[in-house]
């Protein structure tokens, strides 16, 4: 088929609600994602303040969600995305399942990253009498930057392959336009400028990430 200004004009409406897709839920989930993750590192054995019951029990809880495949996860949280946004299709819907999906991957994303900070810079916090509060916002966040710039290039991604599935459920983007018209339609074409267009914004986010990462790492000068 030929590309006519109604198809371009499809396509650059899909990419920026891809955009806002991604952008919006990963948003709210690192709002949710990195005090779970704090929260991971501070009570853990070794932590700064161990409570091994709450520590094991939110663990549960994250590896449960974490398991859950996005595409049942999304089917499973139908009523609390309608609860929320209202309706189970559109690009708002498709931001509720996003965020439960990706805010449990980025607590670990953090975790990780926090739990790779040199326990050394901790204890001589610790020997100046900083408190916890002061050991989180001053050591640890500060000193993980580089470790979660990257860790969040990750998850935009991730988060992108999922806004790619919920074209099957109506949740517009360059995947519901790669879905209903390259896979229902036959239109090839269009679905093959889709897959680039979602490929180009992967790249350009990874990146940025590296970009970023390298520029805020204290190790490279």
């Amino acid at each position: 088929m030929s590309f006519d200004a109604q198809t371009v004009q499809m396509l650059a409406v899909g990419t920026l609600e891809t955009l806002y897709m991604i952008f919006a839920s990963a948003v709210m989930a690192y709002v949710i994602g990195l005090p779970l993750g704090v929260i991971l590192v501070v009570t853990d054995k070794d932590g700064i303040r161990p409570m091994p019951v709450v520590n094991q029990i939110l663990g549960f809880i994250i590896n449960i969600l974490r398991s859950i495949p996005f595409i049942i996860l999304l089917i499973m949280i139908l009523p609390i995305t309608r609860a929320i946004a209202g309706t189970t299709i559109g690009v708002n819907a498709t931001v509720v399942p996003l965020v439960a999906s990706a805010a449990p991957y980025i607590a670990r994303m953090i975790e990780s990253a926090l739990k790779e900070v040199d326990a050394g810079v901790i204890e001589a916090a610790k020997s100046m009498g900083a408190s916890t509060w002061q050991i989180i916002y001053k050591v640890l966040l500060p000193e993980s930057v580089p470790v979660n710039l990257m860790g969040a290039a990750i998850t935009v991604t991730t988060i992108l392959g999922y806004t790619a599935m919920t074209g099957f459920t109506g949740g517009g983007g360059l995947g519901g336009i790669a879905v209903n018209y390259g896979y229902y339609r036959y239109e090839t074409v269009i679905m093959l400028v889709s897959v680039v267009l979602l490929i180009v914004i992967v790249q350009i986010i990874q990146a940025a990430g590296v970009k970023l990462s390298r520029k805020c790492d204290k190790r490279i000068r």
